[in-house]
């Protein structure tokens, strides 16, 4: 920054001009701070009105006293923004942490280090052209190309300044390695569909736990992994693999059902088939039973009366086998001789139409 020094005249700085001269203002509009040069600028015409004549010879020491304060107070003042936390360092050493705000520090003795508190950072992982980095060894000794990012943000202001250097090279460092560690105990097929939340719950973990060991000042805030493939070498063959993996699960799923179906109506059956031989057995002993029963009242009323017992199954058995033939009755006449007057029919017509159905049956 030029430092202009100009002959003559005077005036007071910061355009107060002296009682009954002529007056001025600050440089720039309200909210606005001022200019250093232009300040400079003013401060010298101002110090024109102020000297005499005959005393030029020291304006360039005040003017110089002046440029010092000016350049002090916008080195001592600072402006910390909402989401930002200042550090005050003393010849390079931990003072204080100050809020947010309009803060000073005692330049050039004491210095102020704005860190953004609030703000997340990102980092991202793999999909930067080079796959070599991106591709990971699983436990499955298969290859996984991984892509993933990290979220964080300062935690601690002092830990983040005086304990580590290159901060994000760090966090990307950590959580490369924290991956590979997770990566490389997990089968592949599962790191690419159910295990990926969990695998994400450890890189953090295991990431956040390095840091704090260093005690980084650095707060991980979440891992996401975007992608987790084979190689661009090996993915057409993989995809293949895929999907003979998905028609033998589709198959066996199939004979699964098929299976359960055929298990399930064969079941049923023989459910069936136990009920109905249990329904029979129960039948057949209660009709057992029942028959015994009947025989035993039989017997004891035959045992009582023989004799009419005997008669009553005569003639329930005659009545039984008469039921079924066809029997004409001619009774004769009352003296017991023969000759009632019935003529004696021989029905031809009827008995050959008999021989016809029974011989057309029997065809």
């Amino acid at each position: 920054m030029p430092w202009n020094t100009q002959g003559g005249g005077g005036g007071g700085p910061w355009g107060q001009g002296p009682s009954g001269g002529g007056g001025g203002g600050r440089s720039g509009g309200p909210g606005t701070p001022p200019d250093l040069e232009d300040l400079i600028r003013k401060g010298q015409d101002r110090l024109k009105t102020v000297l005499p004549q005959g005393g030029g010879g020291k304006s360039p020491w005040i003017i110089g006293l002046i440029a010092l304060g000016a350049l002090w107070a916008f080195n001592s003042f600072h402006t910390i923004q909402a989401d930002e936390q200042g550090v005050v360092l003393r010849l390079g050493e931990f003072q204080r942490t100050v809020a947010p705000g309009l803060q000073f520090a005692a330049w050039p003795v004491e210095t102020m280090e704005t860190l953004p508190v609030e703000a997340v950072n990102q980092i991202n992982f793999g999909g930067d052209g080079n796959s070599t980095s991106s591709q990971m060894l699983a436990g499955d000794q298969n290859l996984v190309d991984i892509r993933f990012t990290v979220q964080w943000k300062i935690a601690d202001p002092t830990n983040y300044l005086f304990n580590v250097r290159e901060q994000e090279r760090l966090v990307r460092t950590v959580a490369e390695s924290a991956m590979r560690e997770v990566v490389g105990r997990t089968p592949a097929e599962e790191i690419r569909t159910r295990g990926r939340f969990e695998a994400q719950q450890q890189v953090r973990e295991l990431t956040q736990a390095a840091l704090e060991n260093y005690q980084s000042g650095i707060s991980i805030l979440g891992v996401q992994l975007e992608k987790a493939d084979p190689p661009p070498q090996v993915i057409d063959a993989f995809e293949e693999v895929q999907r003979a993996e998905q028609n033998q699960n589709r198959f066996i799923r199939e004979a699964e059902q098929y299976r359960n179906q055929v298990l399930g109506q064969s079941r049923g059956e023989a459910s069936k088939i136990v009920e109905d031989a249990k329904a029979y057995t129960a039948r057949v002993v209660n009709e057992a039973e029942g028959e015994a029963q009947r025989f035993k009242s039989i017997y004891e009323e035959y045992a009582k009366a023989k004799d009419v017992t005997r008669k009553r199954l005569f003639l329930e058995m005659m009545e039984d086998v008469m039921s079924k033939s066809n029997k004409v009755i001619v009774e004769g006449n009352a003296g017991g001789q023969g000759g009632s007057g019935v003529v004696p029919y021989l029905p031809l017509p009827e008995i050959q139409k008999r021989q016809q159905q029974s011989s057309g049956g029997n065809q």
